[in-house]
């Protein structure tokens, strides 16, 4: 397919899209509860998005049947929402996207639920803190390999595991867009920033081992060793005058 370089106005409609994902995970804060039911909150995502006059750009994506990728604890990503009860203690991921007159914005969150271990805190906080290093490399003259070193480095200077099994991307006009953008550095050719890329920076990070296996229902990813597992992510663009989150 190739790298997809978007126009002012193609951006302006992106940026759009991810100001209806940036509300609605300023929302969540507030449904993400003890004994609300993931199927539940994935109902209310959906609504959310078609109410701000967008769809979900999930749903029946490759057969996936959620609006919204809804993961819990030791599971990484591509949980499926259904009657699992949330809980106090838990860690919520949200990884959720917006279509919008033909564009995608992706984004992910990872949410708290009441008091949540010591443990937890540090490892939601040094992903965050991981992705933001790996936007603010997303500026023109770099290559994709300068923001997959930048989360790699805040990740293991913690102490914790980047999955590699599964990587952010670009997006647009597709969901799924290239180049792919690997969490960590991976040698080879990395492809060059330009002006007007876009790109969902996708940290995974794991408490322990960065192995991963999938669930049999083919689409929830959990942790290997049972670990706890955190999910930030963002679509930036590549400006002239530096990297534009465009789901902040």
């Amino acid at each position: 397919m190739g790298i997809i370089v978007k126009s002012r106005a193609e951006l302006a409609t992106m940026r759009r899209a991810g100001t209806v994902l940036r509300d609605l995970f300023a929302e969540l804060v507030t449904v993400i509860r003890p004994g609300v039911t993931t199927g539940e909150l994935d109902g209310y995502i959906e609504r959310a998005i078609i109410d701000r006059g967008c769809r979900p750009s999930f749903k029946n994506l490759y057969g996936f049947p959620g609006s919204a990728c809804i993961s819990v604890n030791d599971e990484v990503v591509h949980g499926i929402p259904g009657n699992r009860v949330i809980e106090e203690g838990d860690v919520v991921k949200v990884d959720v996207g917006a279509l919008l007159d033909g564009y995608h914005a992706d984004a992910a969150r990872s949410y708290p639920v009441g008091i949540v271990s010591g443990e937890a805190q540090r490892l939601l906080a040094t992903t965050r803190a991981a992705l933001d290093a790996g936007l603010a490399q997303a500026r023109p003259g770099n290559r994709v390999a300068h923001i997959s070193s930048a989360v790699q480095a805040v990740v293991e200077e913690a102490g914790y595991a980047v999955v590699r099994d599964y990587v952010g991307h670009g997006v647009g006009r597709d969901l799924h867009e290239d180049p792919r953008v690997p969490n960590f550095a991976s040698g080879g050719y990395s492809p060059l920033l330009r002006v007007g890329m876009t790109l969902a920076v996708e940290p995974m990070v794991n408490a322990g081992t960065a192995q991963v296996v999938v669930r049999d229902d083919k689409w929830t990813v959990c942790t290997r060793d049972g670990a706890l597992s955190a999910n930030y992510e963002d679509t930036v663009a590549v400006t002239e005058h530096g990297p534009y989150v465009l789901t902040r």
